[in-house]
């Protein structure tokens, strides 16, 4: 009897921290896997701010960042998005390396971009649109850089971000060593098609602690990035595009 009636009242509590999913938010849930359904690229999210931009004026090096979660939300903070600079935000939340192909000729070659920065691979070893790999990233990644030198623009490869523990279970998903296994991919593929290697990694990782996860003070669930990290991380991108425009 006991057992039971611990068991219920457990049950109690998870159905009091997790309350039944309303009707209101079923349709809304139904409604965004709907339009993601019919814009599985996310050719939308952007089409319509990239009309209303002028071409590229003579000697002006527009910058694109091309990636998922952690370029999106750069600037939705308190930390700005490169204010000042021809630089634009092409991230969209939790997109992969296939979707970003999609968009990339929008997006990126469109925009008249002299660099880009992709950020890929981290949804796709989450599994966010179904099953993603070393081999399959590599794949899109490579697509993406024939496209860009086709049209003479830069390329710079974002390295994996690591995950915590720190507030739930993140490293699950995205273990610390297949993040670092795939970071040493994108090395070797900017190191083989003469890109930039960008390593957000090294200056996010606690190397104190030895177990390979992002410090607990640059996220605030674990996975995404916060604003001091996006402190840390703003020199390595500026130093890695002016690297790029060197080179042009």
């Amino acid at each position: 009897m006991k057992l039971l009636a611990g068991l219920l009242l457990l049950g109690s509590l998870v159905s009091a921290q997790e309350p039944a999913p309303t009707v209101a938010s079923l349709t809304a849930e139904l409604k965004a896997a709907q339009h993601q359904l019919a814009d599985w690229g996310g050719l939308t999210v952007y089409g319509s701010d990239n009309t209303e931009i002028p071409p590229a004026k003579p000697g002006e090096n527009r910058v694109v960042f091309l990636g998922g979660t952690l370029t999106a939300n750069w600037g939705k903070g308190k930390v700005p998005f490169f204010p000042g600079k021809p630089w634009f935000n092409r991230g969209i939340p939790l997109q992969t390396t296939p979707q970003m192909l999609v968009r990339f000729r929008q997006d990126v070659v469109d925009l008249g971009a002299k660099v880009v920065v992709i950020e890929g691979g981290f949804n796709d070893i989450g599994m966010v649109m179904g099953p993603g790999s070393e081999g399959t990233i590599s794949d899109h990644l490579h697509s993406m850089i024939d496209i860009a030198k086709a049209h003479g623009i830069k390329v710079i490869i974002a390295s994996l971000p690591p995950v915590c523990d720190c507030y739930a279970q993140q490293t699950r998903r995205r273990p610390v060593g297949k993040i670092a296994a795939i970071n040493g991919t994108l090395r070797d593929i900017a190191t083989e098609t003469g890109s930039i290697y960008l390593n957000y990694y090294s200056v996010l990782v606690n190397t104190a602690a030895g177990n390979r996860q992002i410090k607990k003070e640059l996220t605030d669930n674990g996975i995404d990035p916060n604003d001091a990290a996006y402190v840390l991380m703003a020199p390595l991108a500026e130093k890695a595009i002016a690297d790029a425009l060197a080179s042009k």
